[in-house]
């Protein structure tokens, strides 16, 4: 039988490169060999945007068009709701009693994002919730729910696995071996940098290109993309490991067109401008089978509803089996 695979995102804005090459394509090349739930994060996207809810629905069915215009198929893979799950929040609050908040304010991922609220808000970064400071414990219930084997993650999110599998094993060894402890799949792609050469690409940032941005919105991005600062002139070497244009040209380009590229671009035989246009036009040519096929679960949103709730009910089915064999095993199952 096929292993067990749970990841997600949260909804807050629709999939950008960083998405797509650090996650989502890795997603679609293991489609076939798990069983596959996809989860779209509503409840933990909320924890940022609990005032504006209409945004995080709204971004629901954005992300859902996202993730079936990369190539997610979903009859292989259970894309669904997690607060249609209401077992999620059921596990979220056993688990509460598990952890405790000196544990959860040590996790390095939580540091490191209370951090960047505090850069980006000043003051108001300090009044974090209970939910944003409980994260990891309902992650530990979204991956446990349906029997998670194998989580993919990057370096980064190593911290929020170590302590679900700290929530399963404290779990299990009071009320037996009821909990699978999940495994991590490792990325292979290392984190994507933004446009401004920054080592993260987000939206907070303002550095990122969308899978959805218009023609017009990616040559006024690309056209302000960080490049060598000691290249002045049009005919001065450069070097292209440090050109976030010659970056992008990696990504999207031909091997055989990046190899002539940085070999001018060392040579001073291009010029920035030049090298630009030439990445504009190579990134539309990578978006462009992606924006067509999302095009058309735009204008059939009834589509993306069907396979919403389908994938959801499957999920559900699931997740009631856990939370059944975990009520028996804490002895609350009074039916």
């Amino acid at each position: 039988m096929k292993k067990t695979i749970l990841t997600g995102l949260r909804p807050t804005g629709n999939l950008h490169l960083g998405h797509y090459f650090g996650t989502g394509k890795n997603w679609c090349a293991i489609q076939d060999d798990y069983d596959f739930y996809l989860e779209i994060a509503d409840v933990q996207a909320l924890t940022d945007h609990f005032d504006h809810p209409e945004k995080v629905r709204e971004n629901v069915f954005e992300i859902a068009k996202d993730l079936l215009a990369i190539g997610i198929d979903p009859n292989k893979v259970h894309i669904f709701i997690q607060s249609q799950i209401p077992e999620i929040a059921e596990l979220t609050v056993f688990y509460g009693n598990l952890v405790t908040l000196s544990r959860l304010e040590r996790n390095p991922t939580v540091k490191t994002e209370i951090a960047q609220k505090k850069h980006l808000f000043g003051n108001e970064g300090e009044s974090i919730t209970y939910g944003f400071l409980g994260y990891p414990v309902s992650q530990a219930a979204d991956i446990t729910a349906f029997g998670g084997e194998v989580v993919p993650v990057g370096d980064d999110q190593l911290p929020l696995l170590e302590q679900c599998r700290e929530i399963v094993r404290k779990f299990n060894s009071i009320y037996g071996d009821i909990l699978i402890e999940p495994q991590q799949l490792l990325s292979k792609t290392s984190r994507i940098k933004g446009l401004d050469g920054n080592d993260k690409m987000g939206k907070s940032l303002g550095n990122a290109i969308y899978l959805v941005d218009s023609e017009e919105v990616i040559t006024q991005k690309i056209m302000n993309a960080v490049t060598d600062p000691n290249k002045i002139r049009k005919d001065d070497p450069a070097n292209p490991d440090v050109c976030m244009v010659y970056y992008y040209h990696q990504l999207v380009n031909q091997e055989e067109n990046c190899q002539r590229i940085c070999s001018e671009c060392k040579k001073g035989e291009r010029g920035c401008v030049q090298c630009k246009k030439e990445l504009i036009d190579a990134m539309n040519q990578f978006l462009k089978p992606i924006q067509e096929k999302r095009k058309f679960y735009e204008d059939h949103p009834d589509e993306v509803e069907r396979i919403l709730k389908e994938g959801t009910s499957c999920a559900k089915e699931k997740a009631k089996e856990t939370v059944h064999r975990v009520k028996e095993a804490m002895k609350i199952n009074y039916e």
